[in-house]
This record gives structure tokens, C-alpha cells and sequence, in this order.
């Protein structure tokens, strides 16, 4: 690649239309590939589809979950691809690992309360889900309560530069994961590899395809800094609407694209893996959106970052991971609403589930508070 067209590609990924382009991307990529396979008002959810990794992996047995997302794969190796091409790939980590690691979990436990990411709340919506409306609610306090740190001189310190093998930690477990997926790799009777037969996990669009679209996403966030908690953060901290732009067409596409597909549905009861309990779609978006802003990221966010060599970000994502398995084995995570003998059963959290949110909200706040640099 020659350098003015290096440099040509750079200004325009860092111009409004760039970030209009990527989040744009998204959201005809993501109804597409619920129309090809991917469970509804889920083409892409990062948080769910981590959690359905942790399935696959054996970190949970709930078996309606569990399956080797490629979508989550290609977010990693495309932004390795681009920060490879575009020579910034560097090798970083040592800002606060442990607790960035625990914010992951956290954030796990508050997607799935709600059940979805920030994008599938954003997905959720095009496609006519209402409660993401509370999500979205939920996910704005939560980040706004990180400002409020950020404003009080919160910070998890400065990362530093790594030794280069660090770096490619995380895109060599994705390559891995890859492998095993291609393969179906078992190394014991009964798995792992586990892979659902029924519910969510069992529905997916073909491999390639998946991979494609995640590799074309990784490589369009990576140069944009596409981030949805970074968007509402900017919003509230400086007034910058650059990051919310690509948010904004990022719902109008996919909400065009669902209606050409036919994939439309208002309302807020009967919604595909969703759930009607109004305080806890707002609640566990809450403590995500607390989680993402004391991190740095939204899950996507953290994905690139870790592909493009930042071992911070891969903590956090391994902390999601881990906190996917502790929520489906504690029965933390949400349960969606059904339709038992013609009547609607309202789903939402066990009281397991409620405590955690309550106990999350409480360590986040703790990490706010004591990770604040003094004068």
C-alpha cells in the first residue's frame, strides 16, 4: 500500500463519513445475518456471543448457549489486519489488570440481565423491541455515572509498551478458536467442543459468512475507533457528536434493512430473547454501561482494541468470558419472556440474579471512587 493512499484511507476513516461508514456497515451486516441464520434482533451481539463461546468451551452447561461465534473471531483478526496494514499494532498492557478483568465480569452480568450488548440494544431497537428503549436508558446513567469519575480524575494508569508477543495473545486464541471450530476439535466424549442442538446457539449463518462479516467490521472499527460507550461518553464529556454519528446510522440502516427483510416487529411483549421487566432491562444496562465507561470501551470496542495488540482490552474480554460462565452457572442471567398455555409470562431476573446487579453496582462504585488519582 502506498503511503498517499495510506494516508488518504486515514483521513477519511477519521472524517465523519468514515464513522458513518463503518457504523453503517453494522447495521445492514446484522439483519443480513439474522436473515442467513443468526437468532432474531441478534445478527451481532458481542455480549452474547462471548457468552455463547463460554458455552462452547464447557464454562457453562446451559445448553441452549453455547457455539464458536466467528463474528467474535473476525472482530479480532480484522483489527489486526488493519492495524497491521496501517502499522499500528503495538504491543501494550499494565494498566490495572486485575480490575479491568472484574469489570468484565460485571459487565457480563449486567449485558446479560438485560440480555444483549450495546449493539444488540441498538439492533433491538431497529427491529422493533421497545424495551431496548430502558436498555438504552439504563446503559446512558450507567455511563454517565462514569463521566462523573472521569470528571473526579478516575484512572486505571497508564499502559505500557509490552513485549510483542503480548500483543498477539489474543489473535492467536482467536486463530485457535478458529481451528477448533473449522475442525470440531473434541478432545473427550461429550465434548468439549459443545455445540446447542436447540435455542439461540443452535441458530447461525454459515461459517464463512459469519467470519466475513466480523473480518470487514474488525477492520472498519479498528480504523474509525468505533464504540458505543465511547459515543454517549463524548456526548455528555465534551458535546462531540463524531462517535454518535456512526451510532445514529448504524439504527437507521438496520431499521431499513429489517423492513425490506420483513424483520420488523413493535412492541414490547412477545420480542425474540427478550424479556418485559422494565427495572431490570434498566438496571442491568446500567452496571454494564458503569463497567464499560470505567474500562475504557464497549465490548466491541475492547475486541479491537485487543487486536490491534492492546492486552488490557483482552483482560476485559476475558473477564466477559468468565463472567458469561459465572451468570448462566449462578442463574444471574435473564430469562425471556414465554408464552405458557396462550399466557405471557413475564421473564426477567431470579433473585440471585437481582442481588448480583446490586453487588456489581456497589463494586463498580467502589472502583470509581478509590482508582481516582490525587491532586
Amino acid at each position: 500500500m502506498s503511503e498517499s493512499t495510506s494516508e488518504r484511507l486515514t483521513r477519511f476513516f477519521a472524517s465523519r463519513w468514515g464513522i458513518i461508514t463503518a457504523g453503517a456497515a453494522i447495521g445492514l451486516l446484522a439483519p443480513l445475518l439474522q436473515k442467513l441464520g443468526n437468532p432474531a434482533n441478534m445478527g451481532i451481539c458481542v455480549a452474547c456471543f462471548e457468552r455463547d463461546i463460554a458455552g462452547a468451551l464447557g464454562l457453562h452447561r446451559a445448553a441452549v448457549v453455547q457455539y464458536v461465534r466467528p463474528e467474535i473471531i473476525g472482530f479480532v483478526l480484522g483489527s489486526l489486519i488493519a492495524a497491521l496494514l496501517f502499522r499500528e499494532f503495538r504491543a501494550r498492557g499494565g494498566s490495572a489488570p486485575i480490575v479491568r478483568y472484574v469489570l468484565g465480569v460485571f459487565a457480563m452480568i449486567g449485558a446479560l440481565a438485560f440480555l444483549g450488548c450495546p449493539w444488540r440494544a441498538l439492533l433491538r431497537l431497529a427491529g422493533g423491541d421497545l424495551n431496548a428503549i430502558l436498555g438504552l436508558a439504563g446503559l446512558t446513567a450507567g455511563i454517565a455515572i462514569g463521566v462523573l469519575f472521569l470528571k473526579s480524575g478516575y484512572s486505571l494508569g497508564r499502559a505500557t509498551r509490552a513485549p510483542v508477543a503480548v500483543g498477539w495473545i489474543m489473535p492467536l486464541i482467536m486463530a485457535g478458536l478458529l481451528l477448533l471450530l473449522v475442525f470440531r476439535v473434541q478432545v473427550a466424549e461429550g465434548g468439549p467442543l459443545f455445540f446447542s442442538t436447540t435455542g439461540p446457539g443452535s441458530l447461525h449463518a454459515p461459517l464463512l459468512i459469519s467470519l466475513g462479516a466480523g473480518l470487514i467490521i474488525g477492520i472498519l472499527a479498528q480504523r474509525t475507533r468505533f464504540c458505543t460507550m465511547g459515543s454517549i461518553r463524548d456526548v455528555i464529556l465534551m458535546g462531540d457528536t463524531h462517535l454518535i454519528t456512526g451510532v445514529g446510522a448504524l439504527v437507521v440502516v438496520a431499521f431499513i434493512t429489517n423492513l425490506a427483510l420483513g424483520q420488523v416487529k413493535f412492541g414490547f411483549t412477545g420480542q425474540p430473547v427478550a424479556h418485559s421487566s422494565a427495572l431490570w432491562n434498566l438496571a442491568g444496562m446500567a452496571l454494564a454501561g458503569l463497567a464499560f465507561a470505567l474500562a475504557g470501551g464497549c465490548p466491541g470496542r475492547q475486541l479491537f482494541l485487543s487486536g490491534e495488540g492492546d492486552g488490557d482490552a483482552a483482560i476485559f474480554v476475558l473477564g466477559m468470558i468468565t463472567g458469561a460462565g459465572i451468570s448462566h452457572n449462578f442463574g444471574l442471567a435473564g430469562r425471556a419472556d414465554a408464552v405458557v398455555d396462550g399466557v405471557l409470562k413475564v421473564g426477567g431476573l431470579s433473585t440471585a440474579g437481582m442481588w448480583a446487579i446490586g453487588v456489581g453496582l456497589l463494586v463498580c462504585l467502589a472502583i470509581g471512587f478509590t482508582m481516582r488519582e490525587k491532586a
